[in-house]
């Protein structure tokens, strides 16, 4: 077999198992939106409208995180709607980044890389400008950042395929 045709059955398995952890997910969704009053069902897809909403805002305005508000969309549509839920799994834009997550295949390394930039550029404004002479505000401020650059830091880093 030639490493070409390796590469195919890789990446043919790769959507297979996709595939099936994305039927999965599905049932799960059904269980956790069964037996839900519908009027929790729709504070549960406004929710989940809304992580999508600032997630796609974020893919364009640096510092404003997109995949923790994919993945908070995406538990709230398995609470609410199947459907809500598949559409979002099966998204060009968004279905991969909760794929990679759901996955465990981790982020790339420039994904980190601009995550903790941008998280200082915005954190030192923040300690000059705004909170310059408010030291319990800067501190919490800083500790909040740390802890979210060591977070992304310790992520898994996916390597290229």
């Amino acid at each position: 077999m030639s490493d070409a045709s390796k590469g195919t059955g890789s990446k043919r398995a790769m959507v297979e198992d996709t595939a099936e952890a994305r039927e999965a997910a599905l049932r799960e969704a059904l269980e956790l939106q069964r037996g839900r009053p519908a009027w929790q069902r729709a504070l549960w897809a406004a929710g989940g409208i809304s992580f999508v909403v600032v997630g796609a805002v974020g893919i364009v305005v640096p510092g404003l995180p997109t995949t923790p508000m994919l993945l908070l969309a995406a538990a709230c549509f398995a609470r609410s709607s199947p459907r809500l839920y598949e559409w979002l799994l099966r998204n060009k834009t968004f279905g991969p980044l909760i794929d990679d997550y759901r996955a465990g295949r981790g982020v790339s390394m420039g994904v980190k890389v601009t995550a903790i930039s941008m998280m200082t550029v915005f954190v030192a404004f923040a300690l000059l400008v705004p909170l310059r002479a408010k030291p319990l505000p800067a501190v919490m401020v800083l500790c909040l950042a740390l802890f979210g650059a060591y977070y992304v830091a310790r992520l898994p880093t996916r390597r290229r395929q």
